[in-house]
């Protein structure tokens, strides 16, 4: 797509038509590219959708310097009080969001990210988080949180990475979410763990997290309709240290 250095703009959407424009970027990734599928996919209009769009906002990453700018990157927030006005958080179709309810914390659901491939292995994400960042002191919100995804649905073949989630970054008891349907992680001893292969095959959305200091929950969930297995992200920006705090907001630590 990109044949020119890119000209990032990143805010919310404004619109319908903004809407339906990150729609269709995540049909492109979770559908054409990842093999998911699910009752709102809408195949003829090429739009991958679900009841909570109408409630979140979406963070749009535009390429300013491409003649129409397209939309390559997608963020979809669910602040609490959206969450109450639908009902639940997405993520509670999969894990057991008590710990957090419980903190007292304000809670800020993350969904649907994705990036186009053009702009992957990049700084965009980087401008991505610096908007949320701006978006998170705005609505004075604490904990984010969601879910992400390994494709397919082979657990035993991500025994490596899987492993190393829970033996190196398991959320502390008092927001340790847990998988509805669980399946363990901690398929392998420590001893056993090849970390070079589990860094490896561990998603780079996943390892951003893990550089701002995020845990994951208990438990993995294997989401067959969308082919992944899901593991619950959890970052309390109030842990961060001066480092993690410099990347997220991209002030100099």
């Amino acid at each position: 797509m990109t044949f020119s250095e890119p000209k990032f703009l990143v805010r919310l959407a404004r619109n319908d038509h903004e809407i339906r424009a990150a729609q269709r970027l995540r049909y492109d990734i979770f559908v054409r590219e990842l093999g998911g599928d699910g009752p709102m996919v809408d195949h003829a209009a090429q739009i991958e959708t679900d009841r909570f769009d109408c409630y979140a906002d979406h963070l749009l990453l535009i390429d300013s310097a491409l003649p129409d700018e397209p939309v390559v990157g997608v963020y979809r927030l669910l602040p609490d009080d959206r969450a109450k006005a639908a009902g639940q958080f997405y993520s509670e179709n999969e894990y057991d969001l008590s710990p957090l309810r419980k903190s007292g914390l304000r809670l800020l659901e993350l969904g649907r990210s994705c990036l186009h491939p053009d702009y992957r292995g990049g700084v965009a994400m980087y401008h991505m988080w610096q908007a949320l960042a701006r978006y998170v002191e705005k609505h004075d919100l604490q904990v984010l949180f969601g879910v992400a995804s390994f494709h397919g649905t082979n657990v035993a073949s991500l025994a490596h990475p899987l492993s190393q989630l829970h033996d190196r970054h398991l959320a502390p008891p008092e927001l340790r979410v847990r998988a509805h349907e669980y399946t363990a992680m901690n398929l392998l001893s420590t001893d056993a763990i090849e970390r070079r292969r589990a860094a490896v095959e561990t998603p780079a959305l996943i390892k951003g997290y893990l550089r701002l200091g995020g845990f994951v929950g208990d438990g993995a969930y294997v989401d067959h309709a969308f082919n992944t297995t899901d593991v619950c992200l959890i970052l309390d920006t109030k842990r961060m240290n001066a480092r993690q705090r410099s990347i997220y907001t991209g002030e100099r630590a």
